[in-house]
């Protein structure tokens, strides 16, 4: 359709348009687009003959030009381009009421957000629409609008292809050895002459390196941490200038989970190592992470910063230490809990305490993960002692509005509130699995005290704490069961609630999570309290 030497129009694309009856009605936004793959396909598809074509229309038909937009290296499959998103703001702002393309595909190559714009957003917003070759011009009744729905799907299937032979072609570089992606490990940097080869960056080589003696040395990925953000020592992210975002108390930190990553990173003693992410689709940004087998790595492809020896030592000390999770335990008061002073949850861990009884701790999880930084304090306070004045604060509180009369007002709201979301089916299906859960524990400790690797004392123990949990979920159950049944109005429910609350002394995590919001302990120990409902927090 494009003379390829000259890039004219041929005669027959000029006879697809009849005069422009008021073209000084128009402002004109001229759009071209680019992409990397499109490169390789001749001149016709530069952005200089891109923009000849266009200009060459607009003169012929008397046509005022208000801009010409350009994202030149931008895929057709994403509409987050700054040009495009530059047009569509003058659109808005009533600048511009015709745009212009070479083609369907210069607007986009994916089918849906195309045809949003040329059957939605176009529409509504009073712009008409020309694609030169494609004979499309939606402010004419022409056959060429009729299939610009399936010229989109095509340009689509033609993205997905295009990617899929990217993808190919990276893997293929991958599988020999080359660097495919945006900046190479910390400690590396680009050849400045070979193309898809990094080179030791001296600059930060040698906090690589002393990060892999420190840890021979026997310190904790939490204590390397922690000795690089006393001495300022810049992460990997700042000293690559990376855009982090929305900056959150630990931003410009190191972490042990930085360094960790770091430690058993194969690219430091001369593999290299790609694909550990792959993207969701061609139309998305967002990767999920491989499975270890389906990595690419190539062996001594580049200068190592670690022997393999030393390697080797590191990983089996990071392997070996075992990290406790506040996931794996239970609580009256989990997820209430916050840190005053940074905002953040509060981790709960497992550890002694002075008299070597094994016990439950609230700490700031900011400060455990960023130890000595200087961006929180440890907030450290036992679990049972920060429930217990929990529920003497919630009791005390709540006096006043101990006499049913006038707490019944505060629980027909909560009541009310509850039945909106509560899906009794579902809560029943969840304390089932709960129960499963509770049983297979108490199998499994019965065959360990059986074994000899639970004391008779420990199983007692835990066995009654895990018998009365279960047998609260049952009765839960049971009144889950016998409402689904014969429902009970809102202000039966209400009176049930205030009596449970007044037999129970607030000890019910289901009473305590519908009164409370949220629960903050700060630097000095303060319990702060923050009620769901007003009468509660003024009576604090």
């Amino acid at each position: 359709m494009i003379d390829g030497m000259n890039g004219r129009l041929s005669q027959e694309v000029k006879d697809m348009y009849n005069e422009i009856s008021n073209p000084m009605d128009y402002h004109v936004a001229l759009y071209i687009r680019l992409s990397k793959e499109d490169e390789s396909e001749g001149p016709s598809q530069s952005v200089t003959n891109q923009k000849s074509l266009l200009e060459e229309f607009t003169q012929k038909h008397r046509l005022q030009v208000y801009d010409t937009y350009i994202d030149d290296g931008w895929s057709g499959t994403s509409f987050d381009r700054p040009a495009f998103q530059r047009m569509v703001a003058d659109i808005e702002a009533k600048k511009v009421n015709m745009v212009i393309t070479k083609d369907l595909s210069r607007l986009g190559r994916d089918y849906i957000m195309t045809g949003h714009y040329m059957e939605r957003y176009f529409p509504e917003h009073r712009v008409r629409y020309i694609s030169l070759l494609d004979g499309i011009d939606t402010g004419v009744d022409s056959s060429a609008n009729d299939i610009t729905p399936f010229r989109a799907i095509m340009n689509d299937m033609y993205a997905k292809d295009i990617s899929k032979k990217i993808k190919s072609v990276k893997r293929d570089k991958q599988r020999k050895g080359q660097f495919i992606g945006g900046k190479p490990m910390y400690g590396y940097k680009m050849h400045p002459t070979e193309k898809n080869k990094i080179i030791v960056d001296e600059e930060v080589a040698p906090v690589v390196r002393r990060i892999f003696a420190m840890a021979l040395d026997g310190m904790s990925c939490r204590k390397i941490a922690a000795t690089l953000n006393e001495e300022h020592v810049p992460t990997p992210a700042t000293y690559c200038g990376w855009n982090m975002g929305r900056k959150g108390p630990y931003a410009g930190l190191w972490s042990s989970e930085r360094i960790s990553e770091m430690l058993q990173n194969e690219t430091y003693i001369g593999n290299m190592v790609q694909g550990r992410q792959v993207k969701i689709s061609y139309k998305s940004k967002k990767c999920l992470h491989q499975e270890r087998e389906n990595w690419v790595v190539v062996e001594n492809t580049h200068e190592p910063l670690i022997d393999a020896e030393s390697f080797r030592k590191v990983r089996m000390l990071v392997n070996s230490r075992k990290h406790t999770r506040s996931r794996t335990y239970d609580f009256l008061l989990k997820g209430l809990v916050f840190c005053h002073e940074c905002g953040y949850p509060l981790a709960v861990i497992n550890r002694p305490n002075a008299s070597g009884e094994v016990a439950l701790y609230f700490v700031c999880r900011t400060y455990q993960r960023f130890t000595k930084a200087g961006v929180c304090s440890c907030h450290s306070i036992r679990e049972s002692k920060l429930t217990e004045a929990v529920l003497d604060k919630v009791r005390e509180v709540c006096k006043e509005y101990l006499r049913p009369q006038a707490l019944l007002p505060v629980a027909e709201r909560a009541v009310k509130e509850a039945s909106q979301e509560e899906k009794t089916a579902a809560e029943i299906a969840a304390l089932q699995g709960k129960i499963t859960s509770l049983t297979e524990n108490l199998d499994r400790m019965y065959t360990d005290r059986l074994s000899g690797l639970l004391p008779e004392t420990d199983f007692q123990r835990i066995f009654t704490r895990i018998k009365e949990e279960r047998g609260r979920l049952e009765e839960r159950i049971r009144d889950l069961e016998q409402q689904q049944k014969s429902p009970v109005s809102h202000e039966d429910r209400a009176k049930e609630l205030v009596q449970r609350f007044l037999n129970t002394a607030c000890a019910s995590r289901e009473l305590l999570v519908s009164l409370i919001e949220r629960i903050e302990l700060t630097e000095d120990k303060e319990i702060i309290i923050k009620f769901r409902f007003a009468e509660l927090q003024q009576a604090g």
